[in-house]
């Protein structure tokens, strides 16, 4: 794929569109995602899975008056882009209104041009994903205790989009995924732990060495052993940066617009207030250099800037596309994402609490009696009322040090509490879509045997 791939998609999203208005839609956008991908996984040095697949998807949406209705296709022939152009119209004039859907005024329309990095065009070949699991899966199974494994997996992906309004926006971008990953077990009969390591990047030549990888996951596992449940009580938890980062997550899904408008957020009403403490900042910026989730527009063309949506423990912003910005009467922050079959919904890019000036040691240094969290379980999160329950493993914290492993814990409290008492420490990693350093909440309520 190239840009004369992406130059023929756009000629093509505006033939079908001028056809839409000429059988009476008022204004449309059309999108158009080719992915080319390819995996392998194996389990004890024998193939599972060698694919590579190819797909094309085109989604056509149109307005007539305050309605709106989408239609995608996976055909580029005429007569199939005629029947698309008629259903789609048809099904427009047949559905409740919606006030709020509409194109972007072109005075929003992204126009600067970004060099993101985030496209690696040269696609590895069978041997590369096949060798890169190997020396993971291996090394992994080299650590001491760690007795079986659950598999390895390599992967690449590259995906051409293509945006096209009938009111003057016509862009394409191209972005690559890369990922390696493994998962061991370790002891034998009752005393069996798993654990897991992975890396993503955005060039395949950027993700973690194999060996180190494989090893990692390997001494995870290990170190589980011989887990044990701890009596409830109210202590200070460390979060590894691997399971922190949740918290970012509840945080938009409780500041997105949808939510925010129908009041089935519990942060509704906090728009300029503090929510956590002033040392804290939390960004979103999507033109990182070879971020994972970068990208030069939104879905809806609009130009998509760096923000902070909390700044000095202070939330500034709510997550915004088109449609839920009017529906509060503010403006869209450039953040709405979509496939070729539903409406734009809005979503961060690259999200990340900035880090604080203590290392995790230092965080927890003075801790006698602690909880350092390695991995959550369940969806205990109550997004009206902030009430969080999940459940928990990781380390028992003794004097400032991890002592023991335990596991089946649950962790309780609210998030409008827990956002007021997050220490971040200085190790921001970005190894995800939403990242964050290792953090710590006082207060909290660990819940193990009675």
């Amino acid at each position: 794929m190239n840009r004369n791939t992406q130059s023929d998609d756009q000629n093509l999203l505006d033939d079908v569109l001028k056809k839409a208005l000429i059988k009476g839609a008022e204004s449309a956008d059309g999108i158009i995602i080719r992915s080319t991908s390819v995996s392998h996984s194996q389990r004890l040095g024998k193939i599972e899975k060698l694919e590579r697949e190819e797909s094309m998807s085109m989604g056509l949406r149109v307005f007539s008056g305050r309605k709106q209705a989408i239609v995608s296709s996976t055909s580029t022939k005429p007569e199939a882009l005629d029947e698309l152009v008629l259903r789609v119209i048809a099904m427009a004039n047949s559905v409740p209104d919606d006030q709020w859907c509409g194109l972007a005024d072109p005075k929003q329309f992204a126009t600067q041009k970004f060099d993101l990095e985030i496209s690696d065009y040269k696609e590895p070949n069978n041997a590369d994903l096949i060798n890169l699991a190997q020396e993971c899966e291996e090394s992994a199974l080299n650590i001491d205790g760690v007795t079986n494994s659950e598999g390895a997996e390599s992967s690449w992906n590259h995906n051409e989009i293509s945006l096209v309004t009938t009111n003057g926006f016509s862009d394409s971008y191209s972005k690559t995924h890369s990922s390696l990953s493994v998962s061991v077990i370790a002891g034998q009969g009752i005393d069996m732990e798993s654990d897991y390591d992975f890396s993503q990047a955005v060039f395949f030549s950027d993700l973690t060495e194999p060996s180190k990888l494989g090893a990692s996951a390997g001494r995870r596992a290990v170190s589980h052993l011989g887990s044990r449940k701890m009596p409830t009580s109210s202590v200070p938890v460390i979060f590894d940066p691997r399971v922190a980062n949740s918290f970012l997550g509840h945080l938009i899904s409780a500041i997105s617009g949808p939510s925010v408008a129908t009041g089935t957020s519990f942060l509704k009403g906090s728009l300029n207030q503090p929510i956590f403490s002033s040392n804290i900042t939390i960004v979103d910026d999507p033109h990182m250099p070879r971020g994972l989730r970068s990208k030069p527009f939104d879905a809806e063309g609009l130009d998509n800037k760096k923000i902070n949506f909390v700044e000095n423990g202070i939330l500034v912003s709510w997550l915004l596309d088109l449609a839920s910005a009017r529906q509060l009467g503010l403006q869209s922050t450039g953040r709405a994402s979509r496939g070729t079959s539903s409406p734009p919904n809005p979503s961060p890019t690259n999200l990340y609490l900035e880090p604080g000036p203590l290392s995790p040691a230092e965080l927890m240094a003075d801790i006698k009696n602690g909880f350092y969290v390695s991995s959550l379980m369940g969806m205990g999160v109550n997004g009206v009322t902030g009430d969080y329950s999940r459940g928990a493993n990781g380390f028992w914290i003794e004097n400032g040090k991890l002592s023991f492993p335990v596991s089946e814990m649950t962790i309780a409290g609210n998030l409008i509490e827990i956002y007021k008492n997050i220490i971040p420490a200085n190790d921001l990693e970005f190894l995800y879509g939403i990242n964050s350093p290792t953090i710590r909440v006082d207060g909290l309520t660990v819940a193990g045997s009675t």
